[in-house]
């Protein structure tokens, strides 16, 4: 039988629990869950010790324990699926496919994952403006719940990310992140937002007002953006998000699960996607545009023209006698 590693200062706590009328249990598994979700990502083996030593303690905490720990796991990606399953948090979450249009390829490169026994190194799958759009859509069309999930199939995924950011241009726009955040400057962020990633307008400041929050993380871990600066633009460059407690910490404890791998992922899908709604807007004419437009264009009546008076004979001069 494989002993389970020790965990760094859990030492107090279990000699604190081997005493008699002390019920450690919920401090345990809270800091268990603390120390869990510091890491963005774990091994085979600490997912394992994970899993045997909370699993158990879940069934018996109480209720509120049992509340801020589902809370704490909800937008940790790494959630191991048995503790998601016991806190039921893929329950109620929708499932989640990628758009029709990159499935078929999908099934063909995983077909080919191995030849003779020997595993194929996959192939990144880049996105069609299409397939970027639907992703786009179908992310700022989810709820909170929904947006986690997503993201947390998204980086099991082999879409192909977005170049990362120059570093000395990153670190320029954090800087300008961080005054502006203070300054309340909206509209000076959308702009350097949009200039950083190399986006329009439009599509920054949908990332920036997107009620959810869940998008402005994205973008900002694509920047490298370190976590006490992304918790100031919390805080000050909206006022009505950063009088919230609750989403605030929410979205700073999703925005550390982030890698930036996968805010390089939701930069290509908005990319993409305003590729494509700017082929949308400047379709070209085809050849037979102008006839079918005549076709349905109701046909107007010619004006009938009056043909020009003309004086009866001998008029003038009964005029010029009665004068």
């Amino acid at each position: 039988m494989t002993t389970i590693p020790a965990i760094p200062g859990l030492d107090g706590l279990m000699t604190l629990s081997r005493r008699e009328g002390v019920d450690i249990r919920p401090t345990l598994l809270r800091v268990l869950t603390d120390l869990y979700v510091q890491t963005p990502a774990h091994s085979l083996d600490e997912e394992r010790q994970f899993v045997a030593l909370t699993s158990r303690l879940i069934d018996e905490v109480d209720d509120a324990t049992r509340a801020a720990v589902r809370a704490r796991l909800s937008v940790y990606a790494p959630t191991p699926p048995e503790i998601a399953e016991k806190l039921a948090l893929t329950s109620a979450a929708p499932s989640f496919t990628l758009p029709r249009s990159l499935r078929p390829q999908l099934a063909v490169d995983a077909a080919n994952q191995s030849h003779v026994g020997m595993p194929r190194r996959a192939t990144p799958l880049s996105m069609q403006p299409n397939e970027a759009s639907e992703l786009s859509t179908m992310f700022f069309a989810a709820d909170a719940k929904e947006r986690v999930l997503i993201l947390r199939n998204l980086e099991s995924t082999r879409l192909k990310p977005a170049m990362p950011i120059e570093t000395r241009r990153a670190t320029r726009a954090v800087a300008a992140f961080d005054q502006m955040a203070r300054d309340a400057d909206l509209i000076g962020f959308i702009a350097e937002l949009a200039d950083v990633l190399v986006l329009p307008t439009r599509m920054a400041d949908q990332i920036i007002n997107d009620p959810g929050g869940e998008s402005l993380a994205c973008a900002c871990r694509a920047i490298g953006m370190p976590g006490d600066a992304f918790q100031r633009v919390l805080l000050f460059l909206d006022p009505e998000l950063g009088a919230s407690v609750t989403r605030v910490y929410r979205l700073s404890r999703l925005f550390d699960t982030l890698s930036e791998r996968l805010g390089l992922i939701m930069l290509a899908a908005w990319r993409g996607a305003s590729i494509a709604a700017t082929r949308a807007r400047h379709r070209p004419l085809l050849h037979d545009d102008e006839r079918q437009r005549a076709r349905v264009t109701p046909s107007q009546a010619r004006p009938v023209s009056q043909p020009a008076a003309v004086p009866m004979p001998g008029s003038a001069s009964r005029n010029i006698a009665k004068t």
